[in-house]
Parts: structure tokens; sequence; C-alpha cells
């Protein structure tokens, strides 16, 4: 009956999960993985440290040496200090009980009083501090990372540098794209610092390039259905979660089993006799597993979910500053400011309830590593008592067993620890992972020579809507094609096809005889110009703005393209004519003049097709008449194809497309159409006049 409760409230998390799955991204929505998909991510973020061959070499380089001088020399000092200055015990003549490489200073201190010896040891533990930053006091504690932690950090002067953050996954994560360490001090440490930073920064830089360029790559009906938000915080926020495996797998995995081999060596030879200690720190790690794994699924559940709210509060900010001016004219200030609050306090819900996740097996793991403890302590109060080992001794004892017991119980830890780390990396490698678009593969388009023509084409986006049935096009070079109908009728779906923004998924769309399905996107898009009905400028000069796909255009190129659009005017009026920066004053510009910018910038750029959507949407009849004039001037070296419903636009054009409900049901010029009795681009003229003179 008990257990009834827990599982409706389990089943009632999983789907609030679920619901923030689909909120975040509508097309990652199934988030959650088994043990086989974890290991392929983690083999898969192990092909990125392949790149970093001499960087990571010189990590492990470096821990291989900590790890050598912490193991081999730190715990005994602490053995001369209590048997020889302490207790007085004299120094055996072949320096018993002691490694052979210590054997030389050891013996150079036999004969000397204990105010002498302890001023030697001294003098060593500051050589320590000076080159490897380690005292002989320091602690074996570790993280699941593998680096040290409470007062194991705080004794051994080890490099490292973390941000200033906050309590949620995004402010913890920025941290790890500059995440460096080093289990050292001193001049080594530093040099170890170094290292550890500039591979943190140059890793997640490679993943952060390679998911943003995927990103572009992708299809449009694709990038449709993904938040921007979402996006975002996968670049900046999820990428980073490799920079954490890399540790855990160099300083965590590689250092620990450095650390287990030269202690169960080192237990061996010099304190074999006490079998049982070395078994009770081995047991240390089944123990930790038992207690441990079984939070390893919820962690991953309660990470994903976690990260996935973070998204939500992202995409919120970037909604809600796109769209400022329709929540201010429109009075949403205060419900835009609560659906932000609803958003940032489901990411901070959220992590609490990873953190709680966290909490619970550190907690269960550290009962079972106090047991092993206690048990550890008994059995070498023991050997001491009963005069097996000295006092030193006990001091040399308790350091191997915490290394060994630590790492084990770190190794308990860092599976569940990861599951973390595997969520963020199953976001990254998702987008890596989807149907881009043909950019490279394929055959070069040639300069194009004839013109587009469509084959029966058809058109249905991915969610069913049908676009465009049975369509028959041509429009060739040196001619002006104008696409003219009703709201909705396809145009831009048809003229999305000309450059492979969208794919046909019936008929054929040739260039010169050429199926596009075969050619390289790149290689059409080189020859096409697309100026969009959506203005869309970026945060720079004016001038590099319209030269922005052409960017070996000169100034002249780029004043006399200005000039045909109707923008040199207004440009040459601004504070800084064209090396205005936009960021800082677009709001200020007309959306006019931003939109004779647009066009500006695809009149600049050589391409052979010119597709203008929409372009005189938002100018003057002063300025719509010298654009048209200019298209006529252009169309005779290249091939312009208007989208419009201004009929002053499109009544001059060589042919035109009149589409309704995806079917092109006319075509011809304007005088062929306007004969047509009846006809749907004539009733179509009949309204516009109307609607003007009334």
């Amino acid at each position: 009956m008990t257990s009834q409760p827990v599982q409706a409230k389990l089943s009632k998390l999983r789907t609030a999960e679920a619901q923030l799955d689909q909120v975040a991204s509508a097309l990652d929505v199934q988030t959650d993985i088994g043990f086989r998909e974890t290991l392929q991510i983690l083999l898969r973020v192990g092909m990125y440290y392949r790149h970093f061959k001499a960087r990571i070499s010189a990590k492990i380089g470096f821990i291989t040496v900590e790890s050598m001088f912490r193991l081999l020399i730190v715990p005994w000092p602490g053995k001369i200090v209590v048997d020889h200055v302490v207790l007085g015990q004299p120094i055996p003549e072949d320096a018993a009980g002691y490694p052979a490489f210590l054997a030389p200073f050891v013996l150079f201190l036999a004969g000397k009083s204990p105010i002498e010896m302890m001023l030697w040891v001294v003098l060593v533990g500051v050589l320590m501090v000076i080159v490897f930053g380690v005292t002989p006091n320091r602690g074996a504690g570790r993280s699941p990372s593998g680096m040290p932690t409470g007062a194991a950090a705080g004794a051994s002067g080890a490099a490292g540098a973390w941000l200033a953050q906050g309590h949620d996954t995004a402010t913890q994560t920025e941290n790890e794209a500059n995440r460096a360490g080093s289990l050292m001090g001193g001049l080594l440490g530093i040099l170890d610092f170094k290292v550890n930073l500039r591979l943190s920064q140059v890793l997640n830089h490679l993943m952060r390039s390679q998911l943003s360029a995927r990103i572009k790559s992708l299809p449009m009906t694709t990038l449709d259905d993904q938040r921007i938000g979402d996006t975002v915080y996968r670049v900046l926020y999820d990428t980073t979660s490799a920079t954490l495996l890399l540790e855990g797998l160099t300083v965590g995995m590689y250092s620990g089993v450095l650390g287990i081999v030269v202690s169960l060596v080192m237990m061996h030879v010099y304190y074999g006799s006490a079998p049982e200690i070395i078994v009770l720190a081995i047991l240390t790690f089944p123990l930790m597993l038992v207690a441990v794994v079984p939070f390893a699924r919820m962690a991953r559940r309660r990470s994903q979910a976690s990260r996935a709210s973070g998204a939500n509060t992202t995409s919120n900010i970037e909604e809600g500053m796109s769209n400022v001016l329709a929540v201010q004219s429109l009075g949403g200030n205060k419900r835009e400011s609560e659906r932000f609050k609803r958003a940032s306090s489901e990411s901070f819900k959220r992590f609490r309830l990873e953190a709680i996740v966290k909490l619970s097996f550190q907690q269960v793991g550290s009962l079972a590593f106090m047991l092993g403890q206690v048990i550890f302590f008994i059995v070498m109060a023991k050997q001491v008592i009963d005069g097996a080992f000295t006092a030193g001794d006990y001091f040399v004892v308790v350091y191997y067993f915490f290394v060994l017991s630590a790492t084990f119980s770190a190794w308990g830890y860092m599976y569940t620890e990861w599951q973390v780390y595997i969520a963020g990396l199953r976001r990254v490698f998702f987008l890596m992972d989807l149907p881009t678009e043909n950019e490279t593969s394929g055959q070069t388009l040639p300069p194009i020579e004839k013109g587009v023509f469509m084959h029966d084409v058809g058109l249905v986006y991915p969610d069913g809507r049908r676009a465009l049935r049975g369509v028959n096009f041509e429009a060739r070079i040196g001619e002006i094609v104008a696409l003219a109908g009703p709201t909705g009728a396809g145009k831009t779906s048809l003229a999305y096809l000309v450059p492979g923004f969208l794919q046909p998924t019936e008929g054929k769309v040739t260039i010169d005889g050429i199926d596009i399905e075969r050619v390289a996107v790149n290689s059409i898009r080189a020859q096409v110009s697309y100026v969009f009905q959506e203005t869309q400028l970026f945060s720079d000069s004016i001038f590099d703005n319209i030269r922005y796909g052409n960017v070996d255009a000169t100034r002249g190129d780029v004043e006399r393209a200005a000039r045909t659009a109707g923008a040199h005017a207004f440009i040459e009026q601004l504070p800084n004519g064209y090396d205005t920066n936009l960021g800082t004053v677009t709001s200020k510009l007309s959306v006019g003049q931003k939109q004779r910018i647009a066009i500006a910038r695809g009149l600049v750029r050589d391409a052979r097709i010119l597709i203008l959507d929409e372009p005189t949407s938002a100018l003057d009849p002063e300025t719509e008449e010298y654009l048209v004039d200019a298209l006529y001037e252009a169309a005779q070296e290249k091939l312009v194809i208007v989208i419009a419903h201004r009929l002053s636009t499109i009544a001059s054009a060589d042919r035109i497309y009149f589409l309704e409900e995806g079917q092109v049901l006319e075509f011809g010029s304007h005088s062929e159409l306007m004969e047509i009795e009846d006809g749907h681009y004539r009733q179509y003229v009949d309204l516009q006049s109307m609607a003007s003179t009334s």
C-alpha cells in the first residue's frame, strides 16, 4: 500500500519532466536513455580528446609526477617525526622500515638530535611546497573527478580557479568552460594549471564551434521547430559537460589507477603482515557501488529536467526581447513578467530536485565510507597495541589506506555523478545528429545560363501541411518573373525551392537541366541571392551589412547598390554614413530603410538569380518605381523573381504566376492574364483596384 503513493508521485514527476522536454524543444522529446546509450556517449566524447593529444599527454605527465611524489615521498616525513623526533627511537643502521630510495636521507639524519632532525624535515617540507605545493600533512580526500576535497584541498595548496556562480545549471556550467585545476601547487602546479586551463578552453571552443556550425546547416523546416533559447542553451551550457568528463577520466580515473597500484605495492612491501587492512580498503569499492549506482538513472533524469527548464527560461528571455515592441504596445509587460517568473521558478525547482538526488547518493556513500573507516581504525589500533607496527607506521598506513579508500569511494560516486554530464552531452549530440542540408556533397553547379524549371512539384511540410501541389514553373535568365496570389497561397514556399531552403516532396526542380537534389547546396546558393520579407540585419556597419554576401565588394559597389535600392540618400545623412553601426541605430531606422539596406545587400552580391520577397511592401511609391526600373536593368544579366502583392510591382514582369492554395492557377504576362474573363488574376487585380479607390 505504501508503494502506491510513491509510484504515483514518481509518475507525476516523470510526466512533468516530459512536458518540460516538449516545451523546451519540440524535436527532442525522447530524452530517457539506458546504459548502452550512456556508454556510446562516453565513447563518442572520448573521440574529441584525440584532437588534443599533446595537451592531454602533458596533463597526464603532471598527474604522474604529482601522484608518484605524493605517494612515494609525502607519507614518510610523518613517520620520521613521530618515531625519531617525538618518541626518540633510534634510526636503524640499515634504515629498515623505510623505502630504499629514502634510505640515504634517513641515514643522513642518524646521530642527529631531535631538533636537528625536525629542522631538516621542515626544510624538506619547504622545498616540497615551493616545487610541488604539497605538505606532509596533505590529506587524501577525493571528489568524483579526482580533485582534493575538504581538508585535503586546503592542505595541498592545489592550484585552481573558479568563477562566481549561482544555484542553477546554466551559471554553474558556464564555470566549466574555463574549468582548470591542478593536483599540485607551487611552480609545477602553476604550469599544470596553465595547461589544464587551455585544454578546457580549446575543448569547449571546439564543441561549441562544431555545434554552432551544425545548427546553421540544419534545414529550415527543422529550425522552425527548434526554439532559439534551447539552441543557445545547448551551445553555451551543455557543451561544457565534456570538460568535466575529461577531468574525471584524467584526474579521476588515471590518477586513481596510479594511486591504487602504488599504494597497494607500498602496503604489500612494507606492511604485508596485515593484509586485512588492504582488503578493507579494496572492499570500499563494491560497498560504494552497491550504495550509489541505483541513483544513476535518477540523477540523469533530474539533470535532463534541470537543463530543459533552464533552456525554457533562456527561450523566454529571448522571445520576450525579440518581441519587446509587441509586448509593450499590447500592454503585455505584466503577463511576460509572470511568464518569465514561472519559467525561472521552475528552473530553480528542477535544480533543487537534481541537488537532492546528488545529496542523497553522497550521503548514502558517505555512510558506507565511514563504516569502512571505523573498521579500519579498530584493526589498525590493534596492530599498534600488539607492537606489530610503530606509532609512525600508523600514520603511513593511514595515509595509504585513505588513498585507496578515497579513490574507491570516488569511483563509486563517479558513474552516478557522470550522469549529470551525460544528460548535457546527450542534448549536444542530439542536435549534431539531426539531418543537415546537403551543403558540400553533390556536384558543383556551373554558372547558370538558362534558368529554373519545376516539373509537377509538390511540397508537404513535416507536420503534414501541404504547401504546393502539381506546380509547373519556368524562369529564365534575363527575365523578371513575379509570383502573385493571396496570403498563404504558397508563393514563398515555391521561392524557397530555388535556393534549396526546402526540398520538394514530389516532382523535380532543375537548374539548367540539373536536378538540384544532386547539387551541393552551397553551390546553388553561391548563385542565388535571396532578400527575405522579414529584414535581417547584423550588428555591424552598414557598409559590412550590404557587402555581407560579397566581402570583396568595393566601396563603389556598395554605394551603387545602395543608390539602386534607394538607400544612399538616408545613409549619407546618418552621423557616420556607411560606417554607422546598426547595433546602435537599428531601432531608429524605419522598416522601409531597413528593407532598402537588405535589398542593396541582395543587389551587391554577384548572383545569377535574385529573389525578392515583398521588396516594396514598406517603400513609398517614388522609391518603388525607382526600384522596379532598377530591377529591369538588373534582369538583363540575371533572373529576378519577385514575390509581391502590389500590382505596381509585378505588372511589368515578363511572366506572372498566380497561385492559390498551393496551385498555379494561371500564368502569363499582365496583359495576357487580364484578357482572361473571370480569371483569378483579373479578379485579384480588380479587388486591389477597388480597395485603392475606395
